[in-house]
């Protein structure tokens, strides 16, 4: 290209001006042009490879780093055990697991040993939220939740551009992760013994349980550890039942799991998911003093949380009459209430309001092996780094509990449950490696020890 360009102009040069100083014209002008050119074109390529590190940077920022100051004393990003002094632990006697919970200002953490020693202590003030929704052709007649149908988009336009139909377990379950247990019924006592002693191993006390859209903490967990003679007697199902129904057959049961209330009550403590569709006006009547069918005072009375999604839904908590509010979704940035930068305004408003605030903290998310089309609210777990920034923006604006979603909700793809690698015909699943099935256990016993420390700081 050179050389043409250069003949062309020494051609029509050498009719004008002559052939000696063309010559030295011509082939200035042709590198001038061409270096030009190629300086031109590395520019755009140096352009665009910039603009690609900022996005991508821009997008891990929003998937990884909430915006608010952290805890000077929250634990580093790495996976390494803690160094220090543990915090101080203490024995609670069974006849006082009636009453575990804490007061609100100030609040303790109340520890269970296990008979295996202080290395398996338990905090009160770390909730799990605990699905009981599976099931097996051998225990239950035929798979549930493990063969989840494909859910289409509301847009007919995007429907049409992903897959339909349902999973086929064993092999195809409806996750991105397979599970170490592989695809089991939540009614097999064996599983839910594997549950709890895993649940012990991370130190979560409460494993939270549907009921009806309630989730209730009937302290199962220390049933299993106090039963361990007979643990398939323990295993009842009060997640089924009516919030009634529920307290009367269990709400005496030493293992069932109370909350110290601001007025001195001692009461029971649920999570009402999806408490907006509700408008506050009916909860009102059942959660307010005045309210027509009040439930408080009664022996139903207890420790209702509202869910907030959007920021408009802490008023409407409050106008409710509820006692605190959580936010459940693991994926940062999906609504107003699971956004960590959010979380340090919403603590101020129920701090003024006498209310509860219960962060909730996940390990990472991906529902797409159910809703193949909602990629975007996807977010990477990065070897548990995720799961640690959101524990310390969780900590950072000093909650009296901390709840995590979850040990097994498997479709969202929230669990901490042990998953394992696998690979069929068809699927090529998400695991935990370089790491062991154990990592969210650990770095959840890891973070629920730095809570309890914080909170005795806080205290000082």
């Amino acid at each position: 290209m050179q050389s043409d360009i250069g003949r062309k102009r020494s051609y029509h040069a050498r009719t004008r001006n002559g052939c000696s100083v063309v010559c030295t014209v011509n082939y200035f002008c042709g590198s001038q042009t061409l270096t030009m050119s190629r300086l031109r074109k590395k520019a755009c390529v140096a352009l665009f490879l910039f603009t690609l590190f900022i996005f991508g940077t821009m997008m891990g920022l929003r998937t990884l780093k909430p915006s608010d100051g952290f805890s000077d004393l929250a634990p580093g990003m790495d996976l390494m055990p803690f160094v220090g002094e543990r915090a101080e632990r203490r024995q609670v006697a069974n006849d006082v697991l009636a009453t575990a919970g804490q007061s609100r200002f100030p609040s303790d953490t109340k520890v269970v040993f296990s008979n295996s020693g202080p290395e398996k202590s338990i905090f009160y003030d770390i909730h799990i939220f605990y699905y009981l929704w599976y099931g097996t052709p051998q225990m239950d007649g035929s798979y549930i939740h493990w063969d989840h149908v494909l859910v289409p988009h509301w847009d007919p336009k995007i429907a049409a551009s992903h897959p339909k139909g349902k999973h086929v377990p064993p092999e195809d379950v409806a996750s991105s992760f397979y599970p170490e247990l592989g695809p089991y019924s939540s009614r097999d006592p064996d599983v839910i013994e594997s549950h709890m002693s895993q649940i012990e191993a991370s130190a979560a006390v409460l494993p939270c349980m549907p009921l009806q859209g309630w989730w209730c903490c009937p302290g199962i967990l220390p049933a299993w550890r106090t039963s361990m003679a007979s643990p398939r007697r323990t295993w009842c199902r009060p997640s089924w039942m009516p919030l009634t129904g529920t307290v009367s057959r269990y709400g005496n049961h030493g293992a069932f799991y109370k909350f110290k209330s601001n007025t001195g009550k001692i009461l029971p403590l649920f999570y009402i998911y999806d408490s907006y569709l509700t408008p506050p006006e009916a909860w009102a009547d059942l959660l307010t003093s005045s309210g027509a069918h009040s439930l408080r005072g009664t022996p139903y009375d207890g420790i209702f949380i509202g869910l907030i999604v959007e920021e408009r839904h802490k008023h409407d908590i409050l106008a409710g009459g509820f006692d605190g509010m959580y936010t459940y979704f693991a994926s940062n940035g999906f609504s107003f209430g699971s956004s960590h930068q959010n979380w340090k305004a919403i603590k101020a408003f129920c701090d003024s309001n006498d209310l509860l605030f219960v962060p909730s903290a996940g390990p990472g998310y991906v529902d797409t092996a159910v809703r193949p089309w909602n990629n975007h609210n996807t977010r990477n777990r990065v070897n548990g780094r995720y799961y640690e920034t959101s524990l310390q923006a969780a900590l950072s604006v000093r909650p009296e509990v901390i709840t995590v979603t979850s040990f097994n909700e498997w479709h969202e793809g929230t669990q901490i449950e042990r998953a394992v690698p696998k690979k069929t015909v068809t699927r090529l699943y998400l695991d935990y490696k370089p790491h062991n099935a154990d990592l969210y256990l650990d770095i959840t016993r890891r973070w629920a020890e730095q809570f309890s420390k914080e909170k005795e700081q806080w205290l000082m």
